[in-house]
């Protein structure tokens, strides 16, 4: 546990000092198209997501990369941490999350999402929260980016119950565009609500695209059952045997 301990302040002062650096820089990019940002956005994640690989142990491998659609799409993926966050960034090049509003009052980070043209969601007005979602994410899929949704809403605990919300139904039917589903283990490496980080197996599968033109109930059942079935199967190939956390590991 020393040597988890260890690697966890590592990592964290690095991490921010990347941060640092990479939003610092980011500025440079206000000028210009959001193109600009999303450059500073994917270097921020491919050295983060290097340093957090090299300093804790967390052996990353992506798989069904190749089954990834080109151009507009909708992306639902499990969300454990804030490591998948920057993942998604070096697959999908014109990638617009759908993110909380709080997200926007961090200083340089806020302001960076909002040039990078993603798309915030005031939860606590669900109706017009909503519509102007769809609306938004309608805009950018028509010029060919590609919008991503953690269905669950927020962080979940490894072993939790899922939680998914109706929402991304309604916007996987407004947008009438391919869904790719992405499971991943990466709650046993970099838990929620803690400050340990663990060497183990992040390991993350894109999945069959599910097509468009499904009711939502029916795209709701099969995106919510594929990502649970085969986030499984991969906790299970990582060595998870159903503790609730990585942390009692």
């Amino acid at each position: 546990m020393a040597l988890i301990v260890l690697r966890s302040v590592a990592f964290h002062i690095a991490f921010y000092i990347n941060c640092t650096f990479w939003f610092l820089g980011a500025m440079l990019a206000w000028p210009f198209p959001s193109g600009a940002m999303m450059w500073f956005a994917r270097s921020w994640a491919r050295t983060s997501l290097f340093l957090h690989e090299i300093i804790t142990g967390a052996r990353v491998e992506f798989r069904g990369v190749e089954r990834i659609p080109k151009g507009a799409l909708l992306v639902a993926a499990k969300h454990y941490s804030a490591w998948e966050t920057m993942a998604l960034l070096l697959f999908f090049p014109k990638a617009t999350y759908i993110l909380k509003r709080e997200l926007l009052r961090l200083p340089l980070f806020g302001w960076h999402l909002l040039k990078a043209e993603q798309i915030p969601i005031d939860r606590g007005q669900r109706v017009q929260a909503m519509a102007k979602m769809q609306a938004d994410a309608r805009e950018r899929l028509s010029r060919g980016r590609q919008i991503i949704i953690f269905p669950e809403g927020t962080r979940r605990k490894v072993g939790a119950e899922p939680n998914y919300k109706f929402g991304v139904a309604r916007l996987y039917a407004q947008l009438n565009v391919p869904c790719v589903p992405v499971a991943m283990t990466s709650g046993l490496a970099w838990p929620r609500n803690t400050f340990l980080h663990f060497p183990r197996p992040i390991l993350v599968e894109f999945l069959d695209p599910i097509p468009a033109g499904l009711t939502s109930n029916d795209f709701f059942e099969r995106m919510q059952e594929t990502i649970e079935r085969h986030t499984n199967r991969l906790l299970a190939e990582a060595g998870y045997s159903g503790e609730e956390s990585s942390a009692s590991a």
